[in-house]
Order: C-alpha cells, then sequence, then structure tokens
C-alpha cells in the first residue's frame, strides 16, 4: 500500500519536474528599434463575378480570359496606388488567380457565369513620416 502512495507521488510530481526543466529565452534586437524600418507586405483580394456562358463557347473563353486580365490590370495598378498614399516604392510578389463557374441569384433569377477571385501580394517600403 505504502508502495502505490510513493508511486502515485512520483507520478503526480513529473509534471512539475519537467515544467522546471524549461527554460524560455526572449531575445531583444540590439539597439533602438525603428517601427518605419524594413518592408511591409500588402495583401489585396478581389472578388467579383462575370455573367455569361460557362460551357466551352468561344464566347465563354472570352470571358473567362477577360476576367483574368481584370484581376492582372487590378494589380499592375495596385503599386501606383500604394506610391501615392503608403509607399516610397513598391514590388509586386506574387499573384493567384482563381476563376470558377458558378450560379448567382439576380432578381429572382438564377444568372450562370464566373466567380473570378485574385489574391495579390505586394512589398512595400513605407514613405517617411512627415513633421507637421
Amino acid at each position: 500500500m505504502l508502495r502505490k502512495a510513493y508511486a502515485i507521488a512520483f507520478f503526480c510530481l513529473i509534471p512539475f519536474a519537467s515544467a522546471d526543466a524549461q527554460t524560455i529565452t526572449i531575445q531583444r534586437p540590439a539597439g533602438a528599434v525603428d517601427p518605419n524600418a524594413g518592408p511591409i507586405r500588402v495583401q489585396i483580394s478581389v472578388n467579383f463575378f462575370v455573367p455569361g456562358p460557362t460551357d466551352e463557347s468561344e464566347q465563354s473563353v472570352a470571358l473567362r480570359d477577360r476576367a483574368g486580365r481584370t484581376i492582372y490590370d487590378l494589380a499592375a495598378r495596385e503599386c501606383a496606388v500604394l506610391r501615392e498614399r503608403l509607399a516610397d516604392d513598391c514590388r509586386l510578389e506574387s499573384v493567384n488567380v482563381n476563376i470558377n463557374r458558378q450560379q448567382q441569384q439576380f432578381g429572382g433569377q438564377q444568372v450562370e457565369g464566373f466567380q473570378a477571385g485574385g489574391q495579390l501580394g505586394y512589398r512595400i517600403s513605407q514613405k517617411a513620416a512627415v513633421n507637421p
């Protein structure tokens, strides 16, 4: 009976012993930290519906191409917007385009078309802060 009590006590104390053996180290960067230093990543998501045929006709292929081009055009122009508002420098890092056939409900009617979505990733360097 006493042996069981020692075994239970031993197993109850193991978690405390292992917690004592863990070391957590927080490393702080040397010198002053400038929150404006370094590049910033900007991600933009866009989604829209393009009504039209979803078969393999010429019109359907042209519709898919137009949806993709719209996202690529947005990606190309977005650096200009970022430079105007936030950035000294802007670089497009990634573009992900996804176009799927889908039916939407418009005015009580089912409309077929394509759901187009895009993820755009940029790396910018922030404009210097202006002192008043």
